[in-house]
């Protein structure tokens, strides 16, 4: 690992599931140590190719390992890669891979990595997330088939070396190349099976866990690897994942002993199960953001002034302190506080104003965009029905109407999946959503916005002038010159107002205490190799 490389590392470490009360996997004694993980909503896919969800990414991150990992604080550590060397320049890195085989014994290789990477990024595997690669050499034009897949910036010098070019220095590249999308997939296998390899009776894996069995809105099973590298340091046999969209009523398997984990709790219970659960929450900062986007392609949200006026309206310090309650930050920027290397960031301009001056003000710029008692504004907003957005979704709804009596808003519930596949597809009018940090740069939010994104720039917001900024920072070396240079990015985006910031994520989640190896994290990435049952029997 060359003196660079070691600095960036260092850079980057700066209708709802009940379980049944009759029946399912803990009904019966557990067969050694056995962890039953609530996992938010069902997974589309557990290929890393065509997965978009935090909750596919718990599953994932068990089975697969990428050329970086995540240790127990979430911090990425080096993974497939046993050691590496950068350029001068910070586009060239070469990677020498450590001695590891697939769960069936064939050895992982650099053609694996590279037969991944062009797989994701051929724009025939349609893989949502594969503008997160465009830093790779060619990446983007192999995306858009303006060019072949073997034009992208990556190759096996032989079977343990493998060269990745970038466009441009990425400092971040320790904590991307820990995400999903840069997994490597079994060469041999997904060339055999094609879209059937991920199945749990053709599946091969690199990481800790492999699939067994996955029982659709019931639960995903996964059996320790014993051919991973690091198997010896694996304590857990087996672990369960269920999705559990309702969170009182996985709160309520929490404390019956169904569930030895839940990756959220209802905001409001957060004082009744301190008491009920002593030693079980985990509340923690987090690298998410909560915001609205608008669909920008259809009027009247085409119209500057009408975004502008319904960010406004919103009472964010109502939602945070009386219906989410659980530390949550009211939101008046994109990337959130405490990113790496971005001290300053930016904030929507009307931010200091009292309610009832900006709810004057959105008034204004309606009627100044042409509603009124004779043409009323009329929308939808959906909304997740996980976690606390329903709550959230009539105070929504009543700082909109409060505008002016001839707004009107109508809120519909959707399932988390389908909501998402919406927003990317552009099925919608206003909706909520979130963006988690992939990574630890605040690149990982603005990149959101940019042109070339695709789908996941769901509000379809274009700015040349946003991304000129952007693509200038990709390329500066000096990271006070790239802050400033996002920073400036950021507050015409903000200005512009393609999304509203709501509020700043916090982690939460309960964790039995008999559960060791949990660490609270910024990122909120728990891999279950870390985890172990300090008393499995009861």
């Amino acid at each position: 690992m060359t003196r660079f490389s070691r600095l960036v590392l260092g850079m980057c470490a700066a209708s709802a599931l009940v379980i049944s009360g009759c029946g399912g996997p803990k009904d019966t004694e557990d067969a050694g140590l056995t962890l039953h993980r609530g996992n938010a909503a069902e997974p589309l896919s557990l290929d890393p190719h065509q997965a978009n969800g935090t909750w596919e990414n718990n599953i994932i991150g068990d089975m697969f390992v990428g050329l970086f990992t995540e240790n127990a604080a979430g911090e990425p550590v080096p993974g497939m890669a046993e050691n590496w060397q950068t350029s001068e320049d910070g586009k060239t890195w070469i990677f020498t891979l450590r001695e590891a085989t697939w769960s069936d014994g064939v050895p992982v290789t650099a053609q694996d990595f590279v037969f991944s990477l062009r797989r994701i990024l051929n724009p025939e595997t349609l893989a949502q997330y594969a503008s997160l690669l465009f830093a790779i050499k060619n990446a983007e034009a192999v995306n858009s088939a303006k060019m072949p897949v073997e034009a992208l910036g990556v190759r096996a010098i032989d079977d343990r070396t493998l060269e990745i070019l970038l466009e441009y220095p990425a400092p971040y590249l320790p904590g991307l190349l820990t995400h999903y999308t840069s997994m490597p997939v079994p060469a041999h296998v997904v060339k055999e099976k094609g879209s059937e390899w991920i199945k749990p009776e053709n599946i091969q894996v690199n990481g800790a866990y492999k699939l067994t069995e996955w029982r659709t809105n019931d639960y995903v099973h996964s059996v320790k690897n014993p051919l991973f590298f690091d198997a010896e340091n694996v304590c857990l046999n087996e672990i369960y994942y269920y999705p559990t969209v309702d969170n009182n009523s996985a709160e309520r398997q929490v404390r019956e002993g169904r569930l030895d984990l839940n990756t959220d709790f209802p905001g409001q219970k957060l004082e009744f199960l301190n008491k009920q659960l002593p030693g079980y929450v985990r509340v923690h900062p987090y690298l998410g953001t909560t915001y609205f986007s608008f669909y920008m392609k259809k009027a009247p949200f085409d119209d500057k002034r009408v975004r502008n006026a319904l960010a406004m309206a919103l009472d964010r310090d109502f939602m945070t302190s009386e219906i989410l309650k659980s530390g949550q930050i009211p939101a008046y920027s994109l990337v959130p506080p405490g990113v790496a290397n971005y001290p300053k960031g930016a904030m929507v301009q009307w931010s200091g104003l009292g309610l009832e001056e900006r709810r004057a003000e959105a008034r204004r710029l309606l009627m100044e965009a042409g509603f009124g008692p004779d043409n009323p504004l009329n929308f939808e907003y959906i909304y997740r029905n996980t976690r606390d957005n329903p709550r959230v979704a009539p105070a929504v709804q009543a700082d909109w109407s409060d505008i002016a009596p001839w707004v009107n808003v109508t809120i519909t519930g959707t399932e988390t999946q389908i909501l998402y596949a919406n927003l990317r597809s552009g099925e919608f009018e206003v909706s909520d959503g979130a963006w988690i940090a992939d990574y630890n740069d605040a690149q990982n939010f603005l990149y959101l916005m940019e042109t070339r994104t695709g789908a996941l720039n769901y509000s379809r917001y274009s700015n040349p002038e946003y991304d000129a900024l952007v693509d200038r920072s990709n390329k500066e070396l000096d990271m006070i010159k790239r802050a400033a240079l996002m920073q400036e990015a950021e507050q015409i985006m903000l200005d512009d107002m393609p999304i509203i910031p709501m509020w700043y994520e916090v982690n939460r989640a309960l964790v039995d205490p008999k559960v060791s190896g949990w660490v609270d994290n910024i990122v909120d990435i728990h891999r279950s190799r870390y985890l172990c049952m300090e008393d499995p029997i009861k």
